[in-house]
This record gives C-alpha cells, structure tokens and sequence, in this order.
C-alpha cells in the first residue's frame, strides 16, 4: 500500500557502470514510499571482525571430489558397503585382466587395510567424479602411487578419454617393497570425460593411486580445488566452522583401531585425519559415500589460515543426534575424547616441541595456527544429557586453556521444547556461546527480522550457526538478505553467523539448498552466495541506529480448506467435521459412502475401507488429501485419526489454500519423536509450534482444530495440547545502517522484497556526505536460479550523484542495495 511521499525536491541520478546494467521497465512499474531515518550521532552495537563466516561439512560430496582436488576416486580401494550399500572396493575402477582386493597382511599399514593385487598382463582404470576425470590443455597433474612388486615390474600409467590419449603416457619402474612412485603429466587437451589407466606386464600390488592438478589454491600440496577455494575466498569470511554438521554428532565414538575391530562408522574424529595421508583412516560419511580425509584438520586450519578466517572446529559430545539421538554412556570413552579434545588445541597451538605440535610442524606449519573457539557437540536432541558432558569437556578446556571459548549449542529448531530447555541449561551455566540452527521458509524469515531484539544482552551471546530459507532462488536469498539486516542489528548478541551448506556437487545432492554448486569442471555462486559475499565484504564494524517505515501488516483471518496427510506412515481417518464459529456445519464426512469430496494432491495410496479413509502405502511422504472451500475463515475442524503401521504418525492439514501453502499438524513425526505445527508458504515449511511425544499405534485419536482469526488452538482427546497466533508481519522492507572505520563511509544496506519499487526518502541526521556515492545492486525475478551458463543475479555496481544529508532513492522491486556513502 502506497505510503505518503517525504517530499525533499532532490532527484538521485545513478551513473550505471558501463559494464553491467540493471534492467529497465518498458513502462511505469508500480511505487510503494517509504522512509528511512539515521542518527549519525548515536552508537549502535559494534561489529565484530568475525559476523560473517563459512560453515564447511562434507555433504553433497563437499570435499572428495569437491574442494579436496583429488581427481581419482577411491584411490585407496576402501570403498565399502557400510559408506554405502552399492559399494564395493573396486568402486570407480574397472578391471582388464585379472584383479582383486585384498585385506591382509600384505597391506600398505594396518590403517589403510584394503589394496589392490594386480596379475600379470592387467590394468584398471578410474573414472574419476561426475563425467571422469578432468584435465585442462597445457596444465601439470602429479601422479603417485604406493606399489610393491617382488620380482619387479614397469607400470604404464595413462590419460585418456573416449577421442584417445590427453597426455603422453608414462613409465614408472616398481621393485621390491612398499614404496611411493610418482611421474607427471602435461595435458595435450581439454577434457571433463577422462580415465586414469595404471598397466602392468608383471604381478603388482598398488595403493593410494593418486592424481592432483599441480595448479591447487595457493600451490599447496594435498592441496585444495582452486575454484571452489577461490570462492571462499571471495567472501573474506571471519571464520571457517568445521568439520560438522551431522558428521560429528552420528555413528560411533570408538576409534579405528583393532580394538574397535576396525569400526568404520564413526563419528568425525579429529585424529583419524592428520600425519600422512597414506596414514589416515578411512570412515563411512553420514550422508552416505565415503571419506577418505585426505582433506582433514591440517588442511582445514592451514584453509583458515590462508584466508585470514579464524578456525572453529567442532568436536563430538558423546550424544548423538540426527535422527540417533542416543547418549553414550561410558566415562573411559568421555575421558578419552576430552584429552583429545585437549590434543587437538596442543595439535593448533601447542609449540612445535610439543607432542601434537610436532604433529603439526612435521605436517610443515611450525607456527601455531592460533585457536581461539571450539564447539562442543551439534544439534543434540537430548539437551540435559548433552549439557552434562559438555560441562566435562569445557571445565577441562578452561583449566588447561582458559583464553579458549567453548561454545554450546540449543539443539536443532528455531524453538520447541528441546530448544528451551538447551538454552535453559546455556544461561544456567553461563556459556559463552550457542549454537543456533534453524532452516525455515521465506517467510519465516521476513516474519522474524526481530527474533534477537528481545534477546538478554547479558546472557550468554548466539552463533548462528547454521540457516537458510529452503531455497537457491531469489526469493529465497531476498529473504536471507531481509533476516541479515536484523542480525546486524543485534550484532551485541549474534556474534557469529554461517550460511549452510556451503557446497554441493550437482550429480551428488543431499542437502538444498547450498551455497555454492559445481561439478568436475566449473563452479557457480547461488542466489544466497550474492547475498552473503555483499554482506560479507561490506559489514562495516558499528551499527548506526536507524529506523524505516514499514509495509502494511498481515491482515485478515487465517483462511483455507482441509486436508489429511501421512508421512512413511499408513493411517486411517474417520469423523471430519468443519462447524463454522456460529455452529453452522459446513463439513461433515464419516466415509460410509465415498471419497468423491476429496482431491488427491501428494502421493501414496488412498481408499475407503470399513467406514474410514485409508492411506495404506507406509513409504509414502506427504500424501495430502485435500476438501473443503479455500475461503473458509474461523472454523473448528474435527478428525478421528488412527496410526495403523510405519515411522511416524498424522498430519492435519488447515488453512489450506493450495498445494504449496497451508498449516498442518504433524504428531508424530520426525520418526514418531516430536509433534509440532507447521507452516508452508511456497513450499518452504517453517515450525510453528513444537513438543516431544510419539503417537501409538491401533490407537484411535480425536484431534480438534480450533481456528478464530489469526489464533489457532489444538486438542488432543479433548485436552488442549497447545496454541499460536500468527500474526506477525512479512515485512518486505528491512534495512540496516553501519559505519566502516577504515573508510568512514555509511553504508546503507537496505532489502525490498516485493514486486514493488520502494521510494525511499533517507534523512541521515544531518550527517555531511559526499555527493556522489556507490550503490551495489543485486536484483532479478523472485524464481530466479543461477546456474552453470546463467547467472541472472549478478551484482551491478553504480554511482550515485545528488546524496545529501537528506535525498530520495527508489530501491527497485525485489532487490538488495547497498549504498556507500562517505562522510566529508
């Protein structure tokens, strides 16, 4: 809705850097106005170097074939059916001839247990990741291998592709024992579809068969992908948070040894992945491939280092969570990870005499790589058992390194019950840090701008440590960009913050949306990466108080049909009535005749059966059924609902309006752990409400759903099991105002995330600036996707004449500015 026009007389001219142009309508787009006002004079929250960071896990295939620039794929044959159930240990290798792996006594060292016997006359081949492996014309590869052959042999090595030889094959002789052989290539030309072929004429035994670009960031080596670094890089973030995720907090605590009879799904463990890399464990990833860690904590605090980020490694608490949620009860094995924990400061910053300081400067890094955070634990579920162990490791951090803050964390929701009671525990023991997560719909985050206003300066301080709103596209990083406005703001309170995930390769995908996608051969930022390195490379270091104008709030009741749903449950639905506030019936179906009142629009398998409507296909997820009239408003909704077999229980849907937007209440779920309302706008879901609790099987339920405007109770067998009001704005127009110290400038970072140009009379409190000022633009259609050929969000720099201690702007629709201005 149009707002009156703060009417200045001073008109804005931007001078459109000749290389990138924003679009231009073909006729008058529509104009909301607004304001925005700055007191100069006031102090706002300083801003620490470290705001903005990485969060790197390996998921998505995030560091073997990924930022980890080996090209060969299960180099060391330890592919396995506990990462992954098609595996085998000849996974990405084809066999001419005669081979076969083995786990013996012959093996390369007890650490590195399956190698390759290779027969006389034979070769294999690697087909790399993605298309193969790839290789760009002119550029080096350095290939190695550990070998033995006793009686001695000549192996060729080559590189090709379908069209023939990419370089000149070579000769590496082999004799004896155990040793590491290595030749080089030059590629002739440029593939992304090549094979690494190792032939030999005499029996042989090969281990660790490894190809790298010579070209790694920075020239490292057991280096990083250069691209994929380089990207990071751009964004100058103040940390790196590593390795995990689910990776640290899932699986085993025991370690990879013969005691543990060789235990190959484990939790993260720092230890498994440092000295050399033909040393290193190997372990089952949670996400279901292999980790070689090849790239582990060296790699990872040396990454840190070279990007001037401080390093913020994450250890495990001994409670598992994603989904496991079981606490491990053994105080030997608690007192072994906290002295590994303690290992692992002395391996960062220990001197070089030290035990795990020599570790390191034998890695070739001497100087300590200065640790100044670590964090205990990630997304437990279980928050009295996980704060319990986390007191053990922090006491023995503190008294052995007192300078070092150990951070906590609040499980893995926004809110809930797990959420309150982890921050319960955190203001109780007077954490220094906790660890947020939350990934929820655009709107959530348009609703949730405030969520920090109200926060206690004098508690403990948050990490936001993982978040993002469902989505790569526009509409998803205009959201994100709306929500970082109001972490700034609060910079007192949110210390820290990371996107997640940061990566993702596009043949390899279990988690969306991500930062950064790539392949074998090129890489592109996400909508959310333009969002996250402008706000990265203009944070400035004190906030400067400012207040804008706002748009309209939510109004109008909540409204929508119905619907019944299932998720990996089977389920059956009796008695659906809808009675409008007055007592008028307006819906009523017992399912004695058939089911033509309702439309099918998810999945599954639905049917009348014995008087109920039945969901019978237990795999099926988000089977929705949907009834009733979209306009309905201020109505209560009675179901009769029994679990009748698989994981979770029901979902009773309301205010529905269509298939991407609607509310439902989900008992039952995240494997019949949790109930709780949600939301879904777009598609995008965001928690509402939750509680713990699990739904019975057999048993008949009698849920009531009571809608009046924008409150909504729920009863659960005529007992009230909880309530919201959703009422809070999706405020489209959020701004926020720093100052950069070095320069001076203000900078006006300010988010219109509608279809509506926002004119905006800025008056900053007599401030006297320059005239001319920069304006870094991001802006596109809300669906739009960057990808490998197109990148329609793209920022577009600009100059600005007219700025003045007060002047109008007209920030186009759906966009993120930024405006430099300085100070005189």
């Amino acid at each position: 809705m149009p707002r009156t026009r703060f009417r200045l007389g001073l008109g804005v001219t931007a001078l459109l850097a000749a290389s990138a142009l924003l679009p231009v309508p073909a006729q008058a787009a529509p104009v909301a106005d607004y304001t925005i006002t700055v007191d100069p004079t006031a102090r706002g929250a300083a801003i620490d170097d470290t705001m903005y960071g990485v969060f790197f896990e390996d998921i998505n295939r995030a560091a073997d074939g990924g930022l980890y620039a080996e090209l060969v794929q299960n180099r060391s044959f330890e592919y396995s059916t506990a990462d992954n159930r098609s595996y085998t240990p000849l996974t990405a290798w084809t066999v001419d001839g005669s081979a076969q792996t083995l786990d013996d006594d012959g093996r390369l060292n007890e650490r590195n247990r399956t190698y390759l016997s290779l027969a006389a006359g034979s070769s294999v081949t690697n087909a790399g990741y993605n298309t193969g492996i790839r290789v760009e014309a002119g550029k080096t590869y350095d290939f190695s291998v550990w070998a033995r052959a006793a009686s001695g042999t000549t192996l060729t090595v080559g590189l090709q592709d379908a069209a023939g030889p990419l370089a000149s094959a070579r000769k590496v002789a082999v004799r004896g024992g155990w040793a590491k052989y290595s030749a080089t290539f030059t590629a002739g030309r440029t593939s992304s579809y090549g094979r690494l072929t190792v032939a030999t004429p005499a029996a042989a035994a090969l281990d660790m068969v490894s190809l790298f670009p010579r070209d790694t960031y920075r020239h490292e080596p057991n280096g990083l992908r250069k691209d994929l670094a380089e990207k990071v890089a751009a964004l100058h973030p103040g940390f790196v948070r590593f390795p995990g995720g689910c990776l640290v907090n899932t699986g085993s605590m025991q370690d990879y040894s013969e005691a543990s009879g060789w235990q190959r799904t484990r939790a993260y463990q720092w230890k498994d992945t440092v000295g050399p890399v033909e040393q290193r464990a190997t372990n089952a990833n949670f996400w279901g491939y292999n980790q070689s860690y090849g790239l582990g904590y060296y790699e990872y605090f040396r990454f840190a280092e070279d990007i001037g980020a401080m390093p913020l490694p994450v250890v495990p608490a001994l409670v598992t969570g994603c989904g496991q949620n079981k606490a491990v009860v053994d105080d030997a094995l608690l007192k072994r990870h906290i002295q590994d924990t303690l290992d692992l400061i002395e391996f960062a910053n220990g001197p070089a005499t030290s035990k795990w300081g020599k570790v390191r400067a034998g890695m070739g890094h001497p100087e300590p790589f200065r640790l100044t955070h670590i964090e205990v634990g990630n997304e437990e579920n279980l928050p009295d058992e996980f704060f319990a162990r986390f007191q053990q490791f922090r006491a023995a951090i503190q008294t052995a390194y007192p300078d070092v803050k150990v951070i906590s964390n609040s499980g893995p929701d926004d809110s809930g019950t797990v959420f309150d009671t982890a921050w319960k525990l955190n203001r109780e023991g007077h954490v220094d840090l906790v660890d947020e997560h939350y990934y929820n719909s655009p709107q959530w985050f348009l609703q949730n701008n405030d969520r920090y206003d109200s926060y206690d300066r004098q508690g403990p301080k948050v990490f936001l440590g993982e978040y993002a709103s469902q989505g790569n596209a526009w509409q998803n990083a205009l959201s994100e960009a709306a929500y970082m406005t109001g972490l700034e703001r609060n910079a007192d309170v949110v210390k820290l913050a990371s996107y997640a995930p940061l990566f993702a390769n596009e043949d390899a995908v279990q988690w969306r949306p991500d930062l950064v996608w790539f392949n074998n051969h090129a890489s592109w930022g996400s909508a959310n990466y333009e969002v996250q390195k402008l706000f990265m490379n203009n944070t400035g270091d004190r906030v400067v108080p400012s207040k804008a104008s706002g748009t309209p709030s939510v109004s109008g009741p909540i409204s929508g049909a119905i619907g019944l749903s299932t998720w990996a449950t089977s389920a059956a639905y009796d008695d659906v009535k809808v009675t409008a506030a007055d007592g008028t019936a307006l819906f009523g179906d017992d399912f004695s005749g058939d089911a033509s009142r309702w439309t099918h629009t998810g999945g599954g398998s639905w049917s009348v059966q014995d008087g109920q409507y039945v969901q019978t296909d237990a795999a099926a997820e988000n089977t929705m059924v949907q009834a009733g009239d979209p306009a309905w408003h201020d109505y209560d909704l009675h179901v009769k609902a029994t679990k009748k077999s698989g994981k979770e229980g029901f979902l009773v849907a309301f205010g529905v309006k269509d298939t991407g937007n609607y509310y439902w209440w989900n008992l039952g779920g995240w494997n019949n752990t949790q109930s709780a309302v949600e939301q879904a706008t777009d598609g995008g879901k965001s928690t509402l409400l939750t509680k713990a609790g699990t739904i019975e099987t057999g048993r008949a339920y009698d849920l009531d759903v009571k809608v009046r405007g924008r409150q909504v109770t729920l009863f659960l067998d005529g007992q009230q099991w909880g309530g919201f009001t959703d009422d809070k704005p999706a405020e489209p127009f959020r701004q926020v105002v720093t100052r950069d110290a070095a320069t001076g400038d203000l900078i006006v970072k300010v988010v219109n995330a509608q279809d509506t140009a926002a004119r905006t009379a800025l008056d900053l409190g007599g401030a006297k600036v320059a005239s001319r000022a920069t304006a870094t633009t991001l802006a596109a259609a809300p669906d739009a996707v960057n990808s490998e050929t197109n990148t329609p969000v793209t920022p577009v720099t600009s100059t600005v004449t007219g700025v003045a201690a007060r002047f109008t702007y007209t920030f186009p629709a759906n966009s993120v500015t930024f405006l430099r201005i300085r100070r005189k």
